[in-house]
């Protein structure tokens, strides 16, 4: 007992037990892919055992606060840190106790003071002490789409003789009397409501006290002079580097080459009858309704192309080219082999025998006969390919995009040109484009598409066409500043990872200055970038960090951040974080990310949102240089001859690679826990054991346990610190790609398909970090704690 005891007070003992925890928590998100919520709720997280474990940690860390005797050496910020986690499991256990959570139906008319609530001993209602009616229910669909806006009830609440007007809302919550309604569901035929009731004020107030306390321990480790945090920035302060080293071994494998294929095939007729670029331009301009968004026809053409052609030019042709060509040519569109499949390109035509039959429909039917969790791969390749065609024969036949507004229409749904009719003027704009074509005398068509713009603002009673926001996203469009930023990244980081490692003889004063040149451009792509994830802030409407796409953009901005924060003590740390912004917009750019801005989902439209992907996501960034700077010394180590100024650069590295951990580990766990409120202020839960939320648990508790190896002195060195800061990183691809595509969850909003590639290429680097840290295991002795 007393050897389990010295155990549980030690630091080792604190590492030991963070694996188990971090491993038994990823095997939970297994059984529960496997078996589902409720099993891994009951076998696992629920479980007496696992509650216990918890409490064991609990135990753990106390133990520790009572024996390193931290009050005398003044590590108050530890104090703070520790109690307040703490805290935070005493109110989830609080929570779990004591709170209650169910559901309330109501249907438009009715009364009810029951709430439903579902437990391990069945089906229990409970009275409440008042009654709430529902006077409305509604769903607020985004223009012209079926995409809900909102959900909201209308309600009176019946409380002590007195009627109170509410209206609950997703993010926007009821509370009464320690209840609190959030809007959860509603019946199909719009006219019922059903309402998610929580009541935990004593869990709540002690979990956002131990939140609180969180952060104060964070701004308390930032600028104490005793916290560990200070004294690495203080360390790296002392250390001298002389830079005369020239390594370059492991630089191809950072920047990649690449080339892109583009279709060479020329077809004559759509060649000779090329839409002019300065026409186009104008057809571009035209505002149009596409989910639930007014968008300038450049952004849907584009969207369209890179659907059917999987490229963003065709023929030489630019997006409003090709899209003006296939309404003025379509006949010939359809013989033309320009949509894309696995094997190449096929025609419209090609889909459709002598008859008339799609050649696809036989197939199609046996896959929709099938549930959705048993179509194989080749499957949704078929279904992806069905509706390409779709896509072209709504295209030919006028079906898409809304063009025309409609006065008349309360949903502010606009009409097609097919619905309009025949007889409207986009289809004289057509003809007159046909005609211009062939006599290359563009001033009708110029004239023609002028009356649509007019008879456009003339028919928008709601006022949807915003000119500034239309010319804001044309400027977007056109700009493609985020694959510049990517060749900007990639060229300056590349050059700079070459100079930073070699400054020696005496061209030694020149190429610092050149360092600094490059500095400098990189500060002014970072602007640049910034620019336009603010300018997508702009037409969107909301911060650009909802989906996949839009979190890589943002990802490969905090991880410069993180290079440029310090840049000024190594340019090794600045250039390697740049190339890896660099790559980072290399994949967004990839088919598989949707670069298109959409609509938001109704939970999506909270504050909370903003902060807590802000916040997490920036992790990801200050994680990635960690990871990078893991690798540099674990090459060097392997690579490099052992002197001492391999060592004095392995020192520096390994000093900035602790501090980046630091910051990235308070912002994903601030970012953790502002999740965790916006969840409670949202659904009226903390957390609910969603594989997301888990995973980015498990990333706390990895960086942790990395952060926390230099407590145990057998633990302390730099090979097994830089080596375990590279395989960290695996947390973080899980929890941000890994999750969405082997799980299934409440955080599928960003999710993307085709992504096996991606784990392909992440296998084989971790086949590679495996051989470097075989390579340099008998190393580790001669590279010492830090």
């Amino acid at each position: 007992m007393e050897r389990f005891i010295r155990f549980l007070s030690s630091y080792k003992g604190s590492i030991i037990l963070l694996v188990i925890y971090s491993t038994w928590l990823a095997t939970a998100t297994i059984l529960e892919n496997k078996m589902g919520a409720n099993a891994a709720k009951m076998l696992i997280y629920y479980s007496p055992l696992f509650i216990s474990f918890q409490s064991l940690l609990v135990i753990n860390f106390i133990l520790i606060l009572l024996k390193s005797n931290f009050f005398k050496k003044g590590k108050y910020a530890l104090i703070v840190i520790h109690i307040s986690l703490i805290v935070i499991l005493g109110g989830a256990l609080t929570t779990f106790l004591l709170g209650k959570e169910g559901q309330v139906h109501i249907r438009e008319g009715e009364k009810t003071n029951q709430m439903i609530m579902h437990t391990s001993k069945g089906i229990i209602k409970e009275t409440l002490p008042f009654e709430l009616e529902l006077i409305d229910f509604r769903l607020n669909r985004y223009p012209g789409s079926q995409s809900p806006s909102s959900y909201e009830s209308d309600l009176l609440v019946h409380v002590d003789d007195t009627i109170i007007e509410t209206t609950v809302y997703m993010n926007n919550v009821l509370d009464m009397k320690g209840y609190r309604f959030f809007q959860a569901s509603f019946d199909q035929d719009e006219l019922g409501t059903v309402l998610s009731v929580n009541i935990d004020v004593a869990g709540r107030v002690i979990t956002y006290t131990g939140y609180t306390l969180l952060l104060a321990g964070f701004l308390l480790m930032f600028f104490m002079p005793n916290s560990r945090f200070r004294k690495l920035v203080r360390k790296l302060k002392e250390i001298r580097i002389k830079e005369n080293i020239i390594l370059l071994v492991f630089l191809l494998s950072l920047v990649p080459f690449y080339s892109l294929g583009q279709q060479n095939n020329t077809i004559s007729n759509i060649k000779q009858h090329k839409i002019p670029v300065e026409h186009a331009n104008k057809f571009g301009a035209l505002p149009v309704q596409f989910r639930g968004r007014i968008i300038p026809m450049n952004t849907f053409s584009s969207e369209i192309l890179r659907k059917l052609h999987k490229e963003t030019r065709i023929y030489n042709m630019n997006s409003d080219q090709f899209l003006l060509s296939l309404y003025a040519m379509p006949q010939k569109w359809m013989l033309t082999p320009f949509i894309a499949t696995d094997e190449g390109f096929v025609s419209y035509q090609q889909f459709f025998d002598e008859q008339g039959n799609y050649r696809l429909l036989p197939q199609l039917k046996k896959i929709y006969q099938l549930p959705q969790n048993e179509w194989t791969k080749s499957d949704k390749d078929l279904i992806k390919l069905d509706e390409r065609i779709n896509i072209f024969y709504s295209l030919i036949t006028h079906s898409m995009p809304g063009i025309f507004p409609d006065p008349d229409d309360t949903t502010n749904t606009w009409l097609t040109s097919e619905t309009y009719g025949t007889s409207n003027i986009v289809n004289e704009y057509i003809e007159e484009v046909k005609l211009a074509v062939t006599s290359n005398d563009w001033d009708i068509a110029d004239e023609t598409l002028n009356d649509v713009t007019n008879f456009q603002l003339e028919k928008d009673e709601s006022s949807l066409i915003n000119s500034n926001k239309i010319e804001a996203e044309l400027r977007y469009n056109q700009l493609n500043i985020f694959h510049f930023s990517k060749v900007g990244y990639l060229i300056i980081g590349g050059i700079l990872l070459i100079f930073s490692f070699t400054s020696q003889g005496r061209s030694r004063e020149w190429i610092k200055y050149l360092i600094l040149l490059l500095k400098i451009g990189v500060v002014s792509i970072f602007i640049y970038h910034l620019f336009g994830m603010l300018l997508r802030w702009y037409i969107s409407g909301y911060a650009p960090w909802s989906n996949s796409y839009e979190t890589m953009i943002y990802v490969s901005w905090v991880t410069v951040l993180a290079g440029l924060v310090f840049g000024r003590k190594s340019a090794i740390t600045l250039s390697l974080a740049t190339l890896f912004g660099g790559i980072i917009l290399f994949v967004s750019g990839l088919n598989w990310m949707d670069p298109q801005i959409n609509t938001l989902v109704p939970v999506l439209k909270s504050h909370w949102l903003m902060f807590h992907v802000a916040v997490i996501v920036g992790a990801y960034g200050f994680f990635g240089v960690s990871f990078l700077i893991g690798i540099t010394n674990i090459s060097m180590m392997a690579f490099a001859k052992n002197n001492k100024m391999v060592q004095n650069r392995i020192n520096e590295l390994s000093v900035i690679n602790n501090l980046s951990l630091l910051i990235g580990l308070v912002l994903m766990t601030v970012g953790t826990f502002l999740g965790a409120v916006w969840a409670n202020e949202s659904w009226g839960r903390y957390w609910g054991w969603d594989p997301k939320e888990t995973w980015a648990l498990i990333t706390i508790i990895v960086y942790s346990i990395v952060t926390h190896l230099h407590l145990v002195k057998k633990w302390n060195s730099l090979w097994l610190f830089n080596l375990l800061s590279v395989i960290a990183f695996s947390s973080v691809l899980m929890t941000f790609l890994g999750v969405n595509y082997f799980f299934s969850g409440m955080h599928s909003y960003g999710q993307v398909d085709s992504m096996s590639s991606v784990f392909l290429y992440i296998a084989i680097g971790i086949i590679v970090i495996i051989l470097l840290g075989i390579i340099t295991y008998k190393k580790r002795v001669v590279f010492k704690e830090f």
